[in-house]
């Protein structure tokens, strides 16, 4: 199994052209992926308000570049435009394979006062992988405000935490078909995104902490897969906002233990300029 995350920039590229026809080509190129999940997509924001953008909604037009995946769009920015309409922005997950179940956490955002920020968002998916279920949460954290992004790691924590335990402790009470059907929760999960903070910061190693519940600690597969190596860059590679701009590296894949046994690779492509990211890849077997 194959997962990439990548944040697109509303899929404006270091030429400074949105296209998302160009975004989905080049993650095609280099993964065979069975989910995809993207963060900054956006609907509505025609330049300026986005930098090159047509207005063009993203979560439509992805989901229609690839035929056969289930689109879960996770709105995390919803206000209002000129006509009634909408401007949207958020993340999303596009998977191949099926969609047991979506689920859309909208993070804690405590006030900071006179600090920039937007509403942020955690997506996930419960696809039906060859090996069994697993839990696909994907994120964007806050890049202004330290308060609000240590407090969405807390939550990160929390949704897997309490995920985990449904699949421990949950049983089917319900199977009428309902809003209220019972479906279980699979303890294998992967947490991905832009988390806006460095390898070495401690919010990282938060993320990788002990639960006093005894629930078990995810853990950033590259340290799995390739420990005491230096963590590739993932931003700022190609696109500076200040000349000398240090790269940053910030994209990661969390796993929890059911996966470990199962990780095959992780890696980065530092060539691609179709964002101002670097994706990032995992494979699993």
């Amino acid at each position: 199994m194959k997962i990439m995350t990548w944040n697109v920039q509303w899929c404006c590229g270091v030429d400074k052209r949105v296209d998302p026809a160009r975004i989905v080509a080049e993650a095609q190129r280099l993964l065979d992926f069975d989910v995809l999940c993207v963060q900054e997509i956006a609907d509505n924001y025609p330049h300026p308000r986005l930098h090159g953008s047509g207005g063009e909604d993203q979560f439509a037009v992805l989901a229609a570049l690839l035929p056969g995946y289930t689109a879960v769009p996770g709105i995390a920015t919803d206000h209002p435009a000129e006509g009634g309409a909408r401007r949207r922005f958020g993340n999303m997950i596009l998977s191949r394979l099926p969609v047991r179940q979506a689920f859309r956490h909208l993070l804690p955002s405590p006030v900071d006062p006179g600090v920039n920020g937007m509403s942020r968002i955690a997506v996930e998916a419960v696809v039906a992988a060859p090996f069994g279920d697993l839990r696909v949460v994907t994120t964007h954290l806050e890049w202004y405000s330290l308060k609000q992004r240590a407090a969405q790691v807390e939550a990160l924590r929390a949704i897997y935490a309490e995920g985990h335990a449904h699949a421990r402790l949950g049983s089917i009470v319900d199977e009428s078909g309902g809003p209220f059907t019972t479906y279980l929760r699979p303890a294998a999960t992967v947490v991905c995104g832009d988390f806006n903070l460095e390898y070495d910061h401690p919010l990282h190693a938060r993320m990788g902490a002990p639960f006093a519940d005894g629930t078990p600690a995810l853990a950033n597969a590259w340290d799995l897969l390739h420990p005491g190596e230096p963590y590739p860059s993932t931003f700022k590679v190609h696109e500076k906002w200040v000349p000398g701009d240090p790269e940053l590296h910030c994209d990661f894949f969390f796993v929890s233990p059911e996966l470990q046994p199962r990780l095959r690779s992780v890696h980065s492509d530092r060539g691609v300029t179709a964002s101002d990211h670097q994706p990032v890849m995992l494979e699993l077997e």
